[in-house]
């Protein structure tokens, strides 16, 4: 695995072009869930690229304090792909999103939007859940904390 973080305006249009299927390819796709992507956030954000042999597997956004969370930074859009999936790029993607928004943003705290079937996988990072279920998109979401 070649983990990349880009800011976005350093990304190459064929980052950008990749970025945005894999994402495509995950939430609204596979999950059968229509929404808008493309959010605003993005220009604000650190995108962290994972690729196995030149394809992009693993996808993460890092976002600054005030965009998703007024008092926090957070790890957003976090996913891998098909052919990334039970192969531990996904414990690796987090760990590295950890690990990069800490130093980007001298994160003492991290907040993610965190779908429900993945709690104990979140929880293996040290994230704790922070108040109660939502839906976000018509998808079981809880907000979870890592301090």
């Amino acid at each position: 695995m070649t983990w990349k973080t880009v800011a976005f305006n350093e990304l190459t249009l064929e980052e950008l072009y990749q970025m945005m299927i894999v994402r495509q390819e995950v939430f609204v796709v596979e999950q059968n869930c229509p929404y808008l992507d493309a959010d605003d956030k993005d220009q604000k954000c650190f995108h962290v690229l994972g690729y196995e042999n030149n394809d992009l597997i693993a996808y993460a956004r890092l976002v600054p304090k005030g965009v998703s969370y007024e008092n926090s930074v957070s790890i957003g859009r976090i996913l891998t792909t098909e052919k990334g999936r039970g192969k531990g790029v996904g414990k690796g993607l987090v760990q590295f999103s950890i690990d990069e928004t800490k130093r980007l943003f001298n994160a003492t705290e991290i907040t993610i939007s965190a779908q429900c079937y993945l709690i104990k996988f979140y929880k293996s990072f040290g994230f704790k859940i922070v108040g109660e279920e939502y839906l976000e998109d018509d998808i079981p979401h809880i907000k979870m904390l890592l301090s």
